[in-house]
């Protein structure tokens, strides 16, 4: 059986992410792959998402309008409703100094861009087996 269309039911994938076309590429790869998939183009509006419809794994971009990735981060984190969420990290930053912020925050793994939606896939595939799903 084709794994990738396995599983209607599974939780959802919220995608966080200011850039419009990289966030619909996102989603188009991920529901190429089963996956169901939240959208947000700004951090405040991730967070409302979140609490409306808590999903299974976060996608969050660190630079965006609002609130920036790492604000939301440490506000999933700080919130028991919302600490065990997989959250994985996207930024053009890729110093190891960005990336280490990036896991002391919260994040559960760390992506910088660009990347191939392969690899996304994988990455969206390990957190959610490693979290249950």
């Amino acid at each position: 059986m084709d794994t990738r269309l396995r599983n209607t039911s599974r939780p959802a994938v919220l995608i966080a992410d200011d850039d419009d076309d990289l966030r619909d590429l996102m989603k188009f790869g991920l529901e190429a792959s089963g996956y169901r998939v939240l959208s947000a183009a700004d951090g405040v509006t991730a967070l409302q998402i979140v609490h409306r419809e808590p999903p299974g794994l976060i996608v969050l971009d660190v630079v965006m309008p609002a609130a920036d990735g790492l604000s939301v981060c440490f506000q999933l984190r700080d919130d028991p409703r919302t600490a065990q969420i997989p959250v994985l990290m996207l930024s053009g930053r890729s110093r190891t100094c960005d990336v280490e912020l990036g896991y002391t925050i919260g994040a559960d793994d760390y992506m910088a861009k660009p990347f191939g939606l392969a690899a996304l896939t994988r990455r969206v595939d390990w957190l959610m087996q490693s979290s249950g799903y």
